[in-house]
Formats: structure tokens, C-alpha cells, sequence
């Protein structure tokens, strides 16, 4: 699957707990050997939406059997690897306690260095096991739940600063909301890919928010995806209370062309005011189908690497990956008792 990187490059385990996915995984250098994940993902479904509690106790119930999985299928004993990596913020605090608490507890049982790291910047270090070590500068690209962000990535293991963010819904929790409405299950994003497939995206068309040239210079790149959600909700209203017949499968393409539009033209608009002509794109939307072909559509010129979707969404190998990087350059681990920040800024890779 990876590039091998030699028997000296860094054996290194990572823990992820941000939000709902239990990831465990070991990687060595650029090559990832395990990659165990446990969802909670069918509890959550059930309340339309993650409910921290839940999260934070499924994830208390999955770390051990995850990490022995994680072990088993690298066929390495946990005093083998030589750090430890952990999700410590941004996200649901619960949730990265478990992950950092059981991180800081086997870095002391093992004597290992720990390093608690962002959960965005790891999103980008994701990418170096696929198509190995990151261009710098690189603009990246951000899709999730929780985040949507345009950065700049001078070093992934020191230097990354936000270019833009999503001033209200990340791209993600707009699928979910829009889901919702169109009757359709938790968590939004696959299902409405799904619907799209067979919809018309030109039927209905849907606002695309902060994307005009006399938009505010200071939202440039920024994203508002609240506004486009309301949109389809008074549409449906309106057409419901007409009596009209409604196309799911037209609403999810529309819907999901807009999403789509904006990210691709901020993305690529950064990329040409900054010079800088790669492209990383991570974060669960980026295993959009509609995305990944809009992108290579429209990125002339420029090296667009996206992972693969099982390593878009939250996953252990994307914080294993931060962390042997930061191993091989040689960045000093976390400070003993480093907790967890859930609002922890992009500039800050390790705690």
C-alpha cells in the first residue's frame, strides 16, 4: 500500500478518540502496518447526531480490544514501538481524555516519549503514507463534521497556519442537517452521495455563500454553509406545501454540487494567490465521490493528493503518521501531564 521506509524509520503508535471512531493504529516511517478502527457510529445513528457521553464511554469500551487488534495485526509487542502519538484536541473533550489518558498511561508504563498532537494537522500528515513525504509549502484542505478549513502547510510538524474556516456548519455537519430533512439515516455525507448519483445537479439552484468577487476580502477564504442548509429547508417547504412532487435524489445533487462548488473554488483560489501548487485534501467529505471529481476537473496544473476514504475520515494511521514525522525531524515530545484541549488552535501541532 505505502512506500517502505527501512528498518530505522520510527516505529510509532497512534491513538485517536477525537469524536466517535476508536482508531489505533502503528505505522514505521511511511508505512502503515495496522490500522484498527471501532465506530460507535450505530449508537450515534440512533440519536441523529454524536451525543458526547456515548462517545466518550464507547470509547472507554473499545481502546483495549482495539489496541490488541492494532498489535496482533502488526505482529509487534507495545514495548517494540519507540513513541506514542495522541489526539490531544481540537474535539469532544470526554473523548480525548480517554485517548489521552491511556496514551500518557502506557508512554509511563513503557517509557516511551508521548506526543499529544493536533487532530487537523494529523489529517494532513495522513497523506505521507500514501504518496509520501509532503511538498512545502502545501495548501490543504480540511472537510469534516466539525472542521472546514483552507491552511498552509510550511511543516507539518511546526509550521501550519489557517488561511480560512467555516464561520458557522463545517461542511460535514451541513450534509448531516440536510440529511436529516430529506429523511435520510446518520451520518449524512455517504447517504447523500449515494442519492446524488442519480439526481439532476442543475434542477435546483442553491446559493453559494462568500464565493461572489465583491464578498468581504477578509472572507476569502472562509465558508458559510448554515445559510445554504436553510435554503433547502425553505425549499422543501415551500414545495411541500404546494403539493409538488420532490426528488431526493435531485435535492441531494444540488445540495451537494453547491458544498462541492465552494470548496473547490476557495481551495483553488488559495492555491493561486499563494504560488503554491499542491494541493492535500483530508477530512471525512473529502471521501466524497462528487468532490474528488470536481477536483480533478478543475485543478489544472496543480498536485491534488487525496488519501484514499478509509484514511479521509478520523483514523488512528492519520495521528501515527504526524507522530513519526515528528520523530524523524526530531521535535521534542509532550510535557508530562499535557491533558487535552478540545479547542486547541491549528498553529499548535504538539501539546
Amino acid at each position: 500500500m505505502t512506500r517502505a521506509s527501512g528498518a530505522g524509520a520510527p516505529l510509532v503508535l497512534g491513538i485517536e478518540t477525537s469524536c466517535d471512531e476508536t482508531g489505533i493504529a502503528i505505522v514505521r516511517g511511511r508505512t502503515l502496518l495496522a490500522d484498527a478502527i471501532a465506530s460507535s457510529v450505530d449508537e450515534q445513528a440512533r440519536f441523529g447526531g454524536v451525543v458526547p457521553e456515548i462517545a466518550s464511554r464507547a470509547h472507554l469500551e473499545a481502546l483495549a480490544p482495539t489496541l490488541a487488534r492494532a498489535t496482533a495485526e502488526a505482529g509487534i509487542h507495545l514495548a517494540d514501538v519507540d513513541a506514542i502519538a495522541v489526539t490531544a484536541g481540537p474535539g469532544l473533550v470526554g473523548a480525548l481524555l480517554v485517548g489521552v489518558s491511556a496514551a500518557e498511561s502506557l508512554a509511563l508504563a513503557l517509557g516511551k516519549p508521548l506526543y499529544g498532537v493536533n487532530h487537523l494537522a494529523a489529517h494532513v500528515a495522513v497523506d505521507r503514507l500514501v504518496h509520501g513525504d509532503l511538498p512545502e509549502p502545501a495548501i490543504a484542505l480540511l472537510v469534516s463534521g466539525g472542521h472546514t478549513s483552507l491552511l498552509r502547510v510550511d511543516d507539518v510538524t511546526l509550521e501550519v497556519t489557517a488561511l480560512g474556516s467555516t464561520l458557522d456548519d463545517a461542511a460535514g455537519e451541513a450534509f448531516d442537517k440536510v440529511a436529516r430533512v430529506l429523511g435520510l439515516p446518520f451520518p449524512g455525507g455517504p447517504h447523500i452521495d449515494a442519492a446524488a448519483g442519480a439526481g439532476d445537479a442543475r434542477a435546483i439552484d442553491f446559493p453559494r455563500a462568500l464565493s461572489a468577487h465583491r464578498d468581504d476580502e477578509d472572507h476569502r477564504y472562509d465558508f458559510s454553509f448554515s445559510g445554504l442548509k436553510t435554503a433547502v429547508v425553505r425549499w422543501l417547504e415551500v414545495q411541500r406545501r404546494a403539493g409538488n412532487p420532490i426528488s431526493t435524489a435531485d435535492v441531494a445533487a444540488a445540495f451537494q454540487e453547491a458544498v462541492v462548488d465552494v470548496l473547490v473554488s476557495k481551495a483553488l483560489r488559495a492555491c493561486r494567490d499563494t504560488g503554491i501548487s499542491t494541493l492535500v485534501v483530508g477530512g471525512g467529505v473529502a471521501a466524497n465521490s462528487r468532490l474528488r471529481v470536481v477536483l480533478t476537473e478543475r485543478a489544472e496544473g496543480l498536485d491534488v493528493r487525496v488519501p484514499p476514504p478509509h484514511l479521509c475520515t478520523d483514523n488512528g494511521a492519520m495521528v501515527a503518521a504526524l507522530g513519526a514525522a515528528l520523530v524523524e525531524r526530531g521535535r521534542p515530545p509532550s510535557a508530562p501531564g499535557m491533558g487535552a484541549d478540545s479547542s486547541m488552535p491549528v498553529d499548535t501541532i504538539v501539546v
